[in-house]
């Protein structure tokens, strides 16, 4: 079997699946400079004779997948498969396996450094140093820079994933009470509040999304929601811009009825003129989509795919797979 691997991927984890399913060929796209577009990948997909693919950010287009109907499996390193034709795949049978929570630790732990550094005024404070404003014996920046600590606040999350779960797990050290809204969740433990989305917003000092991008999630934060925000509340994106109005979201920001935001994720990326009215605003925190963006994502993308495909297998004819160790 001929495993064609475009994501990232360690050399244990790669000699992993060599010793269960036969031969990998390695073509991450970071050497590509950017991830493979529909007719590369069918190229290599060619090239390579590939029985099956792992891929990460690459275009896994329906025109791919139709032109190579006799792949095993897609392996997708990404909490969700969005780049891949995942309804052209399941007609075709061709089983896709992905990777969630590979970030969460990630996501949660930015989280917590930018709303820290947001409420102590890190940033802006640093600029002031760097412009020599600091004078003999002035307090000037003791005044201008006073901060507030994260501890006693109220943490609302929109979505209780694995993310919003490691970040209520960190925060209760400071600690925090966090309320949740996910009609497919339970809280985990009592310290943290199943509540409706309309208390989250009301109720929160801190309002963060962690929603997948379906049907039913576009556009679903609006103002109606974000008028329910207390004035000194902030509201944080770290998952899909495409489940907030942006345009509501920057009338409350622009009107100064909140506190501010943090946003990682924008509706135009690169950003378009209205993305970086909100990226430019004082009370913005911005960050270029980098909250999954750790050395460490890799390797638990790994590990959890690879879990994933050795239980697959299993579960297969055995001679369907030409199984090294069988």
């Amino acid at each position: 079997m001929n495993i064609l691997i475009t994501a990232p991927y360690n050399e244990a984890g790669r000699q992993q699946l060599e010793s269960c399913f036969g031969n990998v060929i390695y073509k991450v796209w970071k050497e590509n400079g950017r991830a493979y577009n529909a007719a590369e990948l069918d190229r290599l997909l060619d090239e390579t004779k590939a029985d099956a693919l792992i891929t990460e950010h690459d275009a896994v287009s329906e025109e791919v997948i139709r032109k190579h109907p006799s792949l095993q499996f897609i392996g997708v390193c990404r909490g969700t498969p969005s780049n891949v034709a995942v309804a052209v795949a399941k007609e075709l049978g061709i089983e896709v396996l992905h990777t969630p929570a590979r970030n969460a630790q990630a996501v949660a732990e930015l989280f917590i450094a930018n709303i820290i550094t947001f409420f102590r005024k890190t940033l802006p404070a640093i600029e002031w140093l760097k412009q020599r404003n600091w004078q003999k014996d002035a307090h000037a920046s003791y005044l201008q820079f006073k901060g507030n600590e994260l501890a006693g606040k109220t943490i609302g999350m929109v979505g209780f994933g694995a993310v919003g779960q490691r970040i209520a797990a960190l925060v209760r050290a400071f600690p925090c009470s966090v309320k949740f809204y996910d009609p497919y969740q339970e809280a985990p433990d009592p310290s943290c509040e199943k509540t409706d989305l309309e208390t989250v917003f009301e109720t929160s000092d801190i309002v963060s999304v962690h929603l997948p991008v379906n049907p039913s999630t576009i556009g679903m934060i609006d103002k109606k929601l974000i008028d329910k925000m207390k004035p000194d509340a902030v509201f944080v994106n770290t998952a899909r811009a495409s489940v907030v109005n942006r345009n509501d979201l920057l009338e409350a920001i622009e009107g100064n009825r909140i506190r501010g935001a943090i946003l990682d994720v924008f509706d135009q990326e690169p950003p378009d003129a209205i993305d970086y009215r909100l990226i430019d605003h004082p009370h913005v925190l911005a960050t270029p989509h980098t909250a999954g963006a750790t050395d460490e994502v890799e390797d638990h993308h790994v590990a959890i795919l690879n879990e994933k495909l050795l239980d697959w297998a299993k579960k297969q004819p055995a001679n369907s797979l030409h199984l090294s160790n069988q």
